[in-house]
């Protein structure tokens, strides 16, 4: 535990900016997840908002710091690969 007040206050801030970075890090989950099933989906329209919304989230995680600024972009990088395989695979047959 710490002895003096200006320890006290590093303690209280880097629990501060620890439950900070825990919660937009969950958020970036959380959205990954969500455009990565778009990605998988048929609606076009949702796939590309939902890119759109993630791209503009990493770059704010970046700009925050809450990440690193190449991971942002090598996040993104792979989003769009990803969304672009899709889009060029051809539909799977119907079961029959």
């Amino acid at each position: 535990m710490p002895h003096t007040a200006s320890a006290w206050k590093r303690l209280r801030k880097s629990e501060k900016r620890r439950r900070q970075n825990r919660a937009a890090a969950k958020k970036l989950k959380g959205q990954r997840k969500e455009v990565a099933t778009a990605i998988i989906g048929t609606d076009a329209t949702k796939t590309t908002t939902e890119v759109k919304a993630t791209q503009a989230m990493l770059d704010r995680a970046a700009t925050k710091g809450y990440i690193h600024k190449n991971k942002a972009a090598r996040l993104k990088s792979r989003l769009v690969k990803r969304l672009r395989a899709a889009a060029t695979k051809p539909a799977a047959p119907a079961a029959k």
